[in-house]
């Protein structure tokens, strides 16, 4: 199990293939009549993770990141990855192939007016762009004076002789006791507010939404437990549901069949074109929706309606019972994660430990619960230097020992069927140096600050980003991704709309839960990151106050290493802080590991010195 996982990241990872690759790719452009095309991460969902099947970019660049695209063009490429993989991208693409490009600096349509040349037929595959996204790509080309064209057969396919065939995983009911309402329920909320969206039929495009609306789960995703199907929900009646028939038993098919009409998968198109063929009007959201659903209904003169999809706000906000879940799940892994740290402060300053022994023992402490269902994302376990690349994924080949006098990062997940977990610690191997304990406090400041931020209702995400990051900014420092991301229920550990970063739009609503993770990274010499998960709350309440106020309750239950942490950067505030939750954390986890894990606790959790 853990060498298929190790082994299978090494294969896509292969230089030496993508320039054949490419040429292959150009060759096949070029019998279509056409000059280049995009190649981007995606599927027809338009998931962060997709299957192995829908891994085009990273079969054809060598790129094994979590976002991305390529431009293949006759005589050049590029590739565009953002600030997480800048160190990542150049160890894994041969730059003789391709041209690196930053993905937030310079995206693709920007890239493409500046040098895509006069008359260039650009190939797309209208499923593997959002409706907005091929907008852009389609306005960028009529800058440049060329021309993008829609393929119906995707062109990397091909080519790709071996592509792995689709995932057939069956599909699960999520249990109302987990779920916390019923499916029904749910349609009706959903229908309840269709009538203000001016449109005969929601469109449900991402399976993210439709696990949760339909209550269900399945394991098409490596590590996100989500079904590949689409859904319509029309203003009354039974919604329709396309799926693979394949991946149903007949309870589960059964149950379905009480509140919606069940179809297979290969109906879709011919469904879509038929409502077209009826004149009728479809809400989409054109962030999220492929752009191929809203061709086909405008192609057979129906009626495209552009919205945000209502579903991903419901979602986002947590029932009771998915809190109290998500509370659960948290202290459950908690106990893993504390045995884990135990273990490996035990064996690490002896140099005994590699990237890859932290993750194997990791997961084991985790199965040993009982209750994981699998991991929520692939754990990135950087010593050194690898801790610097910011989703470093280690291999047999970049597998490192782990050495007293590093910093050693850690950022893992585990997805139970109660709630989704994820948590990065950064761990002092041997004493740790002055500079890292400076980062390391400036980075707990910050993310100090976002733990204990009281807000007015309606407060978005960007408004509180600045928080983590003030404390390096007055260093000069900083940190190239988001502060933090919204998490799921059993379900993404990357979950919208809310999200605490430069770009985070959407309010922070009671329920919500996201993470709290500002870092600070040293390319070639250490990474730092301390993230727990935190949940919106009402905020104590405040005499006078003329807003309504939220606050953040954190669910993580794991130590930080106070190792790293210089008592004297802290305010007494923060200090309070910081001892109050490693109490927390004593009190909530000792009772549940053994007598050499506990001791270990009760050493990592004593107060903070004071002067």
């Amino acid at each position: 199990m853990f060498e298929a996982q190790f082994q299978s990241f090494e294969d896509r990872a292969d230089r030496g293939a993508s320039a054949p690759r490419v040429a292959a790719l150009r060759a096949e452009l070029k019998s279509r009549g056409l000059d280049g095309f995009i190649v981007p991460r995606a599927d027809h969902f338009q998931n962060e993770s997709v299957p192995p099947r829908d891994e085009r970019l990273a079969w054809l660049t060598g790129f094994t990141g979590s976002a991305g695209a390529a431009i293949v063009l006759a005589d050049s490429a590029v590739l565009f990855v953002d600030g997480r993989y800048q160190v990542q991208v150049r160890e894994e693409v041969d730059g003789a192939v391709f041209s690196i490009e930053h993905l937030v600096d310079l995206p693709p349509h920007a890239w493409i007016i500046a040098n895509l040349p006069a008359g260039t037929k650009l190939g797309y595959s209208p499923w593997l762009h959002t409706v907005d996204g091929a907008e852009r790509l389609a306005k960028a080309c009529d800058k440049a004076h060329g021309s993008l064209v829609p393929v119906g057969d995707n062109p990397v396919d091909a080519i790709w002789t071996d592509r792995p065939e689709p995932p057939l995983g069956a599909v699960a009911l999520h249990e109302l006791r987990y779920a916390g309402e019923d499916a029904a329920a749910k349609l009706a909320r959903v229908q309840a507010e269709m009538p203000h969206h001016g449109a005969d039929m929601l469109m449900v495009s991402d399976p993210h939404a439709v696990s949760w609306l339909f209550n269900i789960r399945g394991s098409d995703l490596p590590h996100t437990p989500v079904v590949l199907a689409f859904a319509t929900v029309p203003r009354a009646g039974r919604p329709t549901l396309f799926v693979d028939l394949r991946k149903l038993g007949n309870e589960v098919r059964s149950r379905l069949e009480e509140i919606a009409d069940v179809r297979p998968s290969a109906a879709f198109e011919r469904y879509l074109a038929a409502l077209g063929g009826e004149h009728r009007s479809l809400r989409l959201d054109p962030a999220i929706c492929p752009e191929a659903i809203a061709r086909l209904v405008v192609e057979n003169n129906g009626t495209v309606v552009p919205g945000a999809d209502p579903i991903a706000s419901m979602k986002a906000v947590k029932n009771a019972a998915e809190i109290e879940g998500a509370r659960t799940a948290q202290q459950r892994d908690g106990v893993a994660v504390t045995r884990f740290l135990a273990w490996f402060d035990r064996l690490a300053p002896r140099g005994e430990l590699t990237e890859i022994d932290a993750v194997q023992a990791l997961e084991t402490f985790r199965r040993e619960t009982g209750a994981l269902k699998d991991i929520s994302f692939p754990t990135i376990s950087g010593a050194g230097p690898d801790g610097a690349i910011v989703h470093y994924r280690v291999t047999r080949r970049t597998n490192r020992r782990i050495v007293p006098g590093e910093l050693f990062l850690i950022d893992s997940g585990g997805q139970y069927e109660d709630g989704t977990t994820d948590i990065t610690r950064t761990i002092a191997v041997g004493p740790p140096t002055a500079d890292m304990r400076r980062k390391f406090t400036l980075v707990l400041k910050g993310h100090i600050a976002i733990a204990r931020a009281v807000f007015p209702d309606g407060t978005t995400g960007a408004q509180l980003d600045s928080f983590a990051r003030q404390f390096l900014w007055h260093d000069g420092l900083d940190f190239d991704h988001g502060t933090g991301h919204g998490v799921g229920s059993y379900l993404s550990v990357h979950e919208g709309p809310a999200r605490i970063s430069k770009l985070g739009s959407a309010p922070l609503k009671r329920g919500m839960i996201l993470s709290n993770e500002p870092g600070y990274y040293r390319a070639g010499t250490y990474g730092i990151r301390i993230e727990n998960l935190i949940l919106v709350t009402e905020a104590t309440p405040v005499p006078g106050a003329e807003k309504p106020l939220n606050a953040f309750a954190t669910l993580t239950l794991v130590p930080i290493d106070r190792r790293l942490v210089e008592p004297s950067m802290l305010t007494a505030a923060e200090c309070a802080w910081f001892d109050a939750y490693h109490a927390r954390v004593r009190e909530t986890i000792a009772p549940s590991v053994d007598t050499a894990a506990r001791a270990w606790l009760l050493a990592a959790t004593i107060p903070l010195p004071r002067e």
